[in-house]
C-alpha cells in the first residue's frame, strides 16, 4: 500500500487535536488584562502540548519520508500512536484548568509516555517492513532521544505526586531535547 492515506488521514487528526485544545482556552468574561490572569495554567498548559503535537507531527512526517510503503500492521501501529495523540486535548485542560496539581500532572505524563511507546512501535514496525539495511534503519539507529524520553516520562510520573511543577520541567526538558533538530532522517535521505 501507498503511504499517501496514511500521511493525509494522520495530518488531519493532528490538525483537529490541535484545533480543539485551542477552543479548550475559554475567553474571559472581563475586558482588562487582569482577566486573563486565571488563564495562565491553561495557556502554559496548552504552549507546551502544541509544542508535543508539533513534534510528533514534525517527526511523523520525517519518518515516513523515509519510507516507500506501509501495510496493515503499520497502520495500526499509526492508530494506536493517534488514540494516545487524542488524549492530549482532554489531559491539557485538566491539567491546566486545576493549575497543575498532581493527578492531571501524572496523567499527562502517561499520555506523553504511551505516545512515546505508541510512536518507538510506530518506527519499529516501519523498520520491520522496510529492512535493517533500509533507509529509515540506519537514520533511526539506536534511538537515544526517544529511549531517553521514556526514561523522563518515567521517573516524572511518580515525581507529580511529591512536587507536580518538578515533574512538568522534565516534559518541559524532553520537549526541548527534541525540539533541538534531529536531523537523522535528513541526513540519511540526502546520502
Amino acid at each position: 500500500m501507498g503511504k499517501g492515506r496514511l500521511e493525509a488521514f494522520s495530518d488531519g487528526v493532528i490538525a483537529i487535536i490541535i484545533t480543539i485544545m485551542v477552543l479548550e482556552i475559554k475567553v474571559p468574561h472581563g475586558f482588562d488584562l487582569a482577566a486573563l490572569r486565571p488563564l495562565i495554567p491553561v495557556f502554559l498548559s496548552y504552549v507546551l502540548s502544541f509544542i508535543y503535537i508539533g513534534i510528533y507531527w514534525n517527526n511523523h512526517h520525517h519518518l515516513l519520508q523515509a519510507v516507500r510503503q506501509v501495510n496493515g500492521r503499520i497502520l495500526w501501529a499509526n492508530l494506536h500512536l493517534l488514540f494516545w495523540l487524542s488524549l492530549v486535548p482532554f489531559v491539557t485542560g485538566w491539567m491546566g484548568e486545576n493549575h497543575f496539581a498532581a493527578v492531571p500532572v501524572a496523567l499527562y505524563g502517561t499520555v506523553l509516555l504511551l505516545a512515546a511507546i505508541a510512536y518507538y512501535i510506530l518506527s519499529r514496525a516501519l523498520v520491520s517492513h522496510h529492512g535493517k539495511d533500509s533507509t529509515l534503519a540506519i537514520a533511526i539507529g539506536d534511538d537515544f532521544k526517544g529511549k531517553l524520553s521514556v526514561v523522563f516520562y518515567a521517573v516524572a510520573i511518580p515525581l507529580a505526586f511529591v512536587n507536580s511543577w518538578l515533574a512538568c520541567a522534565f516534559y518541559v526538558l524532553v520537549a526541548i531535547i527534541w525540539l533541538i533538530p534531529d536531523r537523522r532522517i535528513e541526513k540519511t535521505l540526502t546520502l
